[in-house]
Formats: C-alpha cells, sequence, structure tokens
C-alpha cells in the first residue's frame, strides 16, 4: 500500500456568483489539470438571506455535470425543458449537462435562515459532450451510509467504498464523492483508487493528514464531529489535493472532522472553458454560443 502525499493546501476564496450570491470557491476557473476531471467545487455556505436569495437564475450549460448536494437549507430548480424539483438537506442532484440545457437553482434558507451545500462540477469526456442532458436527483435517504467500528461515519454519493455503492450511476469519469466524518482523536486510513486524481475538502472540525514527511495540519471552524448544521462563521475552509498513492490517512483533532473525498480518472483532454460552457476546442466553444445567440443550443429533451 503507498501512502498519498499531501500536493497542496488551498484556502476557499470569497467570490460572487449567479446574480450575487455570496460563496467560497476551492479550486476553479484556472488551470484545473491537477483536479482533472473535476473543474470547479464552490462551498455556498451562509447565514444571511441577503447574500444568497437572488440565487442562479437562468443560464445555459454545455459539456459538463454538475453536482449540488445540500447540508442545510434547499435548493429549487427548474430548466427550459419543463424539469422542476428542489433538493433539500442531505439529497444531491447529479446533473449531466451534454449537448445543452438551460436552467436556475434558486436556493432557500433552513428555519434559521441558514444555507449550506456544495455545488462541483466534472468534466465530460468528448465522446460524451453533445449526449442528452440527464438528472439524478437522490433524497437522502436513499444515499448509502456506513458507520465503521470505530465511529467513522461514511456517505457514498456515488462510487463503491467499503462494499458499498452509491445511488448516482452511469458516470463516465468513474468518480467516488463521499462525504466522510471521522470522531474527535481517531486516526483513519481510507482507500482511495490509485489511478484517480484526489481531493478532500474540509468544512467542519479540523484535524491531520499525514504526509509522507509528516503531518499537515488542516484547522476549520471548531465545531461539533457530528453536527451537520454550517458553522456561524465561515472562514479557513480547506481543499487537500493529493498525489498519487492507494490510500490517505487522516488524524482527527479534537472536534473530529468532516470533509468531502472526490476522486476521478483523469479525461487527459484539451479544455475550451468559457463561463458555463466547457468544450475541447475553441471553435466548438464558439459554436455553443453562437447557437445560443441564434436559439439553436437545444438539441434534445432531457431524460430523467
Amino acid at each position: 500500500m503507498s501512502l498519498r502525499p499531501v500536493k497542496k493546501v488551498i484556502s476557499a476564496k470569497p467570490t460572487l456568483e449567479g446574480a450575487g450570491v455570496h460563496l467560497r470557491r476551492a479550486f476553479g476557473f484556472g488551470n484545473t489539470t491537477d483536479f482533472d476531471p473535476f473543474l470547479l467545487l464552490d462551498d455556498f455556505r451562509n447565514d444571511v438571506p441577503e447574500d444568497y436569495l437572488a440565487g442562479f437564475p437562468w443560464h445555459p450549460h454545455r459539456g459538463i455535470e454538475t453536482i449540488t448536494y445540500v447540508l442545510a437549507g434547499t435548493v429549487e430548480h427548474g430548466d427550459s425543458m419543463g424539469n422542476s424539483g428542489a433538493i433539500a438537506a442531505g439529497d444531491v442532484q447529479w446533473m449531466t449537462a451534454g449537448s445543452g440545457i438551460i436552467h436556475q437553482e434558486m436556493p432557500k434558507g433552513d428555519d434559521a435562515g441558514r444555507m449550506h451545500g456544495f455545488q462541483l462540477w466534472a468534466n465530460l469526456p468528448s465522446s460524451l459532450k453533445m449526449t442528452a442532458p440527464r438528472y439524478q436527483e437522490v433524497k437522502s435517504p436513499d444515499i448509502a451510509a456506513i458507520k465503521d467500528d470505530d465511529g467513522t461515519e461514511v456517505r457514498i454519493i456515488c462510487g463503491t467504498f467499503w462494499g458499498k455503492k452509491g445511488p448516482v450511476d452511469g458516470i463516465a469519469a468513474d468518480p467516488i464523492y463521499l462525504d466522510v466524518t471521522v470522531p474527535p482523536g481517531r486516526r483513519k486510513t481510507l482507500p482511495v483508487e490509485i489511478t484517480h486524481h484526489a481531493f478532500a475538502y474540509v468544512f467542519a472540525g479540523g484535524g491531520k493528514f499525514c504526509n509522507a514527511s509528516g503531518p499537515l495540519a488542516v484547522p476549520t471552524e471548531p465545531v461539533g464531529w457530528a453536527d451537520t448544521t454550517p458553522p456561524a462563521q465561515a472562514e479557513n475552509r480547506s481543499l487537500v489535493l493529493f498525489d498519487r498513492g492507494d490510500e490517505l490517512v487522516v488524524q482527527a483533532g479534537e472536534d473530529g472532522i468532516r470533509f468531502l473525498l472526490v476522486s476521478g480518472k483523469p479525461l487527459e483532454e484539451p479544455v475550451a472553458w468559457y463561463g458555463p460552457i466547457v468544450m475541447n476546442t475553441q471553435q466548438q466553444l464558439q459554436l455553443a454560443f453562437t447557437e445560443l445567440r441564434e436559439g439553436t443550443f437545444l438539441k434534445d429533451t432531457a431524460r430523467k
């Protein structure tokens, strides 16, 4: 077994998206080669409704998949093909934009006005860039959850882990998307497919990811390890990018640690990217925006 060294640690940066939603971006809109097949990760954690209620009005996507995971509040969505719905705490929406979709996502807080969720973008291989759009909407009770003898809990959104399979399937990059909680003081070794790129995004508690040269501290908010309520303050979000190997080791701090663990098979294809559209060539990218102007962008009916 080979321990994955820590390649780098990134602090999520404040940014504005949509119609003025305040969020933190862990990575995206730069050189994302180290994260291939993933393009972007946003943490939209907020307890000030005025900072998120404007939401993400109608906008297009082509050539990617967007994965929305909600921890508090709800996100209502609709699209130009008549699909609509809402995802609430613990729910996931995995949208394959494929050949193109125009949709909106409007967050709403819980009873205390708090909103917390993540949006991850995954690239599509060139062979599937123009596939028919598809939604996979998964409610919280349908997400497989495992609790190990030492109290470690893992929710499996996508992929197979510890012998259990997540509900999202048919994804080209063979991703694994986990929500991992390690109790206070515990040291945990977690397997990771050796051919995958992998990262962890810490969003509660804190701890150390062990490196070849020693443990690397990753402090985050001091909240209870099993608390699914988003912290009131939103500083100190940390993304840990791992080098190659087939396992990682985390040492939970005194408040435990909770993090997303995401890995996927690199596509190793050229990326032509502008805003919500990601293709392989500048010509394909220009064609997409030409079609948007001319009203020929939508190619197929979304499959439920």
